[in-house]
């Protein structure tokens, strides 16, 4: 089956066919380094992760490019209480961003493009659209005019005649058209536009800082938000994209602007398909830190682990909205804790003298390739996820069948389910299957063996209230503990 994606271009789902028929061009627009990652983040790029492992399992190389904005008025207003300059606080949550990426097994970006090394190549383009008509000067700043650019608004689908305005209203009287958009902003950002952007929590400062600023053919300035993201696509991956990804939120302004001022620049078509990822949503608001409503990344790791997390967000698939709850993420922990289980299971099966070459079972083995047919049909269609995690869970039902009806396993069945579990589910969405277990393994399984004797010496000596308090802090160190009739076991 040939991979289907939903394009917001056209509005159609289309049969994805890259420029290159072993290379796909994948840029995704990445965060302002204003404030910590937070989980609305984290669910775009599970989701984008998820669709670069899933193109790679197709057979293509991949170059993800993922951008940075390090630049922005948003920023310049942490100054004061997040760092020193606008450089300091960027740099404070670009090592939060890398970390909290780290932390969700995302597999790394070809590289993470920052809007402070690409200014020459901003200037160029800028001064590509000025000589060839599409932008003009005007105090110092240079815009962009859409009235020379004939499909703008084809990818929002809006007529030019419908859109009122553009950017800061002081901006106005610069303006040809109120549509037009900065591409050259003249002198740093103004003191309002801080203001604006500072919580309730900012000391202040006496002198309201500017941000940085480049010399340009129109002067002192800064580059407009929309050209950033341009020419660092550009820059790294050439004059048209296969896949542009992003927040649906970014449809417009940000998306509409890059497709005229990049086709106007090089007469080409920017980007062949545009995905979008569904509003991540907080108290029936989207999760924002303008909001306030927003659970950060690194907390939400440390409380529900990286597994579970992936889990809650590929339970959704990327274009449909979702919401976040504390019962929602515990039900995901407990579908993870139910596949990792099994999973484990089905490895100890595997390993055990009871696997046995001749023990057939004709049942699991067709559930195994039931389920990896259904799994690939369902990230062929637009990457659903939502439908792929169900054929990995209706595997995870018949291993454990087979498990508890059989004496003798069945070892190459298992063997199939189990690289069936790490091809789709570790390999495609991306969970670490088997746990990350650092250091001397046989220490510390000695180690827990120790307490799980004086827990029992502690049950046979009635003292149940030491027992409970010997399983919680084993458990507290994520040592699985079940009891049994034959005597206590453990997970690590």
């Amino acid at each position: 089956m040939t991979l289907r994606v939903h394009n917001t271009l056209s509005g159609e789902t289309e049969e994805f066919v890259p420029e290159d028929p072993d290379d796909v061009r994948l840029y995704y627009c990445g965060l302002t380094t204003s404030d910590p990652p937070h989980l609305g983040h984290a669910r775009s790029w599970v989701h984008v992760d998820v669709m670069s492992r899933w193109l790679r399992h197709l057979g293509y190389g991949v170059r993800h490019v993922e951008n940075l904005t390090d630049v922005n008025e948003k920023i310049v207003a942490r100054v004061g209480r997040d760092g020193d300059d606008e450089g300091d606080v960027a740099e404070r949550y670009i090592g939060e961003i890398l970390e909290s990426m780290r932390a969700l097994n995302l597999e790394r970006a070809e590289v993470y493009p920052r809007v402070s090394e690409h200014v020459p190549e901003i200037i160029d383009l800028v001064e590509t659209l000025v000589e060839s008509g599409h932008a003009y000067e005007s105090n110092g700043s240079v815009y962009f005019d859409v009235t020379t650019f004939a499909d703008y608004g084809k990818l929002s689908n809006q007529r030019l005649d419908d859109i009122e305005e553009q950017g800061d209203p002081e901006e106005r009287g610069e303006k040809r058209h109120p549509a037009d958009f900065a591409l050259w902003k003249a002198d740093g950002v103004d003191a309002d536009s801080v203001e604006r952007h500072r919580g309730d929590d900012h000391p202040g400062t006496p002198a309201h800082p500017e941000g940085q600023t480049w010399e340009s053919p129109w002067g002192e300035g800064r580059p407009g938000w929309h050209i950033e993201c341009s020419a660092m696509s550009m820059t790294h991956l050439g004059e048209t994209l296969d896949i542009h990804a992003g927040g649906r939120d970014l449809v417009f302004p940000h998306h509409e602007n890059e497709i005229a001022q990049s086709e106007a620049a090089t007469g080409h078509t920017f980007a062949n398909y545009w995905l979008h990822c569904a509003l991540f949503e907080m108290d029936e608001e989207k999760m924002s830190s303008s909001l306030g409503n927003f659970v950060e990344v690194l907390d939400a790791v440390d409380a529900y682990g990286p597994n579970a997390l992936r889990l809650f967000m590929v339970s959704g698939t990327y274009n449909s909205r979702q919401t976040y709850s504390e019962d929602a993420i515990d039900e995901a922990v407990e579908r993870w804790e139910r596949l990792e289980r099994c999973y484990e299971d089905a490895v100890a099966a595997l390993d055990s003298v009871d696997a046995r070459t001749k023990a057939a079972d004709d049942a699991l083995r067709a559930a195994t390739d039931d389920a990896a047919a259904d799994f690939e049909a369902a990230m062929n269609d637009d990457f659903n996820t939502r439908e792929a995690l169900t054929a990995l869970f209706d595997l995870v039902s018949a291993v454990n069948v087979h498990l508890a009806e059989r004496d003798a396993y069945d070892y190459p069945g298992l063997k199939a389910a189990v690289e069936t579990f790490e091809e789709y589910g570790g390999d495609v969405l991306g969970f670490a299957l088997g746990g990350e277990q650092g250091g001397d393994v046989t220490l510390a399984e000695d180690l827990v063996e120790l307490v799980l004797e004086l827990r029992e010496d502690a049950r046979d000596a009635g003292d149940y209230e030491r027992a409970d308090s010997l399983r919680e802090g084993l458990e507290a160190l994520d040592v699985t503990v079940e009891d049994t009739d034959s005597g206590p076991t453990y997970r690590l």
